[in-house]
């Protein structure tokens, strides 16, 4: 069942689309966020200062050292004999969705959406700020 209680967090993003190639050739170019949600719920956030159109095609085409998205999709379909191939996780992020939101502030977007999501693939989760930090 779809996890909806991040309806409202997501309220500024395109409706959720497959996360394919021919979906990425529609993203902006501009500097923004983007969420990969599999089964409707997110399962990572991203962001970029460049080109979110560059960005999401990185995840799909890139490796391991590019992309922490493609590194952590494809650790779990790593087995114990093969490590995954790079068409292989592509075929695995298709079968997910991807939405987008174009914003001055990504860095601020992504942090409160990690925060409020926890996404398996994202490696930090950052930590709330604690009036007490600095002492």
């Amino acid at each position: 069942m779809p996890d909806t209680s991040h309806d409202d967090l997501l309220a500024g993003f395109t409706a959720p689309r497959p996360y394919t190639m021919e979906t990425v050739a529609d993203a902006p170019r501009g500097p923004g966020v983007h969420v990969v949600l599999d089964g409707g719920v997110v399962i990572y956030v991203g962001r970029t200062r460049r080109g979110l159109r560059d960005r999401l095609r990185q995840h799909l085409t890139g490796n391991r050292d590019s992309s922490v998205l493609h590194d952590q999709v494809g650790q779990l379909l790593d087995t114990p004999d093969n490590a995954a191939s790079a068409s292989g996780v592509a075929d695995w992020l298709s079968r997910c969705e991807v939405r987008w939101q174009e914003t001055d502030n990504p860095e601020g977007t992504k942090e409160a959406l990690v925060v409020a999501l926890k996404p398996r693939f994202n490696r930090q989760v950052p930590k709330p700020r604690d009036a007490n930090d600095g002492e």
